[in-house]
């Protein structure tokens, strides 16, 4: 799998990753599919602000994932904090291909200087919280039915990864 910057055409199939998501499990926590004009303005809001969209290519040339990353909260005292969103095509899940496309992140995220990458993870998701544990990042909050979908209460889970061990800059 190559991984790469994400592009405009691009977008129809990380459109059909972000629905499916959307319709099918709780890693969204939205419950309406959005079009592709929502899509184009997020990558280039994203773009705009020098956070990184990237993809996973097969070698069919297909979307297998994409990720990104953004401030975490918006206000000026954050700015090294940075939370992150990993989908993978629900045909390809379990193949690694949310790690390669964790590790081009957090790469990224310390090539930008960010001290913090913080995931919220739905906390039943055992398999991307493993993951990201995996990874290096720790588990460091618990939010009890903080949101619902599917008819149900859900809990987040806060884990992070420290990038950088120096002064603030």
């Amino acid at each position: 799998m190559n991984v790469r910057d994400a592009v405009e055409s691009d977008l129809p199939e990380i459109l059909e990753i972000y629905n499916d998501a959307v319709l099918n499990t709780t890693a969204i926590w939205n419950e309406a599919e959005v079009d592709l004009e929502n899509r184009r303005t997020w990558l280039k809001e994203r773009q705009r602000q020098g956070f990184p969209v990237i993809v996973g290519i097969d070698d069919l040339g297909r979307v297998t994932g994409y990720a990104s990353f953004g401030d975490w909260r918006a206000f000026a005292g954050y700015r090294h904090t940075v939370e992150h969103s990993v989908y993978v095509n629900r045909e390809m899940r379990g193949a690694g291909i949310g790690r390669t496309l964790m590790l081009a992140l957090i790469d990224r995220a310390r090539q930008l200087r960010k001290h913090v990458m913080i995931a919220g993870i739905e906390a039943n998701n055992e398999a991307s919280i493993r993951l990201h544990k995996q990874l290096g990042f720790e588990t460091v909050g618990y939010l009890p039915e903080v949101g619902t979908k599917f008819g149900k209460w859900l809990n987040l889970t806060f884990l992070q990864i420290t990038l950088d061990r120096g002064a603030p800059h």
